[in-house]
């Protein structure tokens, strides 16, 4: 089994995934945007089985501004390291935080908050896939 370890921003508080992540994609939403500071955000989805805490579980903090996302930073460096999406039952780690991952885009999610328009091919969805509790609906490139 595939594992990719990860860290914050100073190295204090470290992170393993293993196995496949269960999606790969881009989000564009207002809260992604903004706690990211760009203009999109690279996510990568994991059950919570296969992810771990492998130093500095103390030093994690907790901000969420909505029930479904849970988003941990590291208190010492302020470096943004994954959300728990506990209504989705998936835990996404920020693609820029596990270097040796292949990042595999499949879609975009919640496109009808898009800052900056990307045109690949991958479907763009309106909100999340239905799968996911949202609308499955796709919107045009």
């Amino acid at each position: 089994m595939s594992q990719h370890q990860g860290s914050c921003f100073c190295g204090e508080v470290k992170f393993q995934v293993s196995g496949e992540p269960a999606a790969m994609g881009y989000c564009h939403c207002d809260s992604c945007r903004r706690w990211s500071a760009g203009p999109v955000n690279a996510f990568s989805l994991w059950p919570p089985s296969n992810f771990e805490v492998l130093a500095g579980e103390d030093q994690i903090g907790t901000f969420h501004l909505t029930e479904q996302s849970y988003r941990k930073w590291c208190k010492k460096c302020g470096g943004h390291v994954f959300t728990d999406h506990p209504t989705m039952g998936l835990v996404d780690v920020y693609v820029a935080n596990l270097p040796d991952l292949e990042f595999k885009p499949a879609l975009h999610v919640h496109y009808q908050e898009s800052v900056l328009p990307i045109h690949d091919g991958l479907p763009k969805m309106k909100d999340v896939p239905a799968e996911m509790g949202g609308s499955g609906e796709t919107l045009p490139e």
